[in-house]
């Protein structure tokens, strides 16, 4: 079953939008970014402690726009890949969800 998450016209470059998934756990937390062009998907689980990312409603980049930031111990993701690259979970990586695009909507297929 697809879930809409937004129109592409509602994400800018940069831009973060907040959703939710289904897993065998139940619901949880996920978030899309547009960087560089290109759509990215994660759940929104640090790896180190498992707490979101973020501490404000869609904001998961860094003060300069260049990493996902964790707000809990400053963890630096690259968006492309979701590895992290600084900080305690270093090497590890956020859980990338598959998103497609039909007729100007982005989409997760659950």
């Amino acid at each position: 079953m697809k879930y809409k998450i937004c129109d592409l016209e509602e994400i800018a470059e940069s831009g973060c939008k907040e959703f939710k998934v289904r897993s065998a756990a139940g619901l949880q937390d996920a978030f899309l970014i547009f960087f560089n062009q290109s759509l990215y998907a994660y759940v929104n689980q640090c790896p180190h402690t498992g707490v979101n990312l973020n501490w404000q409603a869609d904001q998961f980049f860094s003060l300069d726009g260049t990493y996902l930031q964790c707000s809990l111990h400053g963890a630096l993701f690259i968006p492309e890949t979701g590895e992290c690259v600084r900080g305690p979970c270093l090497g590890q990586n956020l859980k990338s969800l598959q998103i497609f695009i039909e007729n100007n909507g982005v989409y997760h297929d659950k």
